[in-house]
């Protein structure tokens, strides 16, 4: 899970600090109002093997998660379970057959 966090980190830093920004800023109108900054993590990190691999395996707990958003639009943060739920899956993603050049060296 480190390397996906450090490998969106890099390549999509930009796109996840403004929408970060922007949720916080919208507190009862993110999903509207935050939508164009969505597409645009999404796409970002849709594109790299090692996060594509962990939406895959991990893709009901994702959608479980953005449907609690969905519903709890002016609470956020009673979705909290279902964030741990998916970063407890995340955890657990078998990232060997991503390919080990991938992912940054252990020090």
């Amino acid at each position: 899970m480190q390397a996906a966090l450090d490998i969106t980190a890099k390549y999509c830093h930009k796109e996840m600090e403004a929408y970060g920004s922007c949720v916080t800023s919208n507190p009862s109108t993110w999903q509207q109002n935050c939508h164009e900054l969505k597409m645009k993590v999404a796409q970002c990190t849709s594109s790299h093997p090692v996060i594509q691999k962990i939406r895959q395996d991990c893709s009901k707990e994702f959608v479980e998660f953005e449907r609690c958003l969905r519903e709890n639009q002016g609470t956020a943060t009673s979705c909290s379970p279902h964030v741990a739920r998916f970063l407890a899956c995340a955890e657990t993603v078998d990232l060997s057959e991503v390919g080990t050049k991938l992912l940054p060296q252990s020090s």
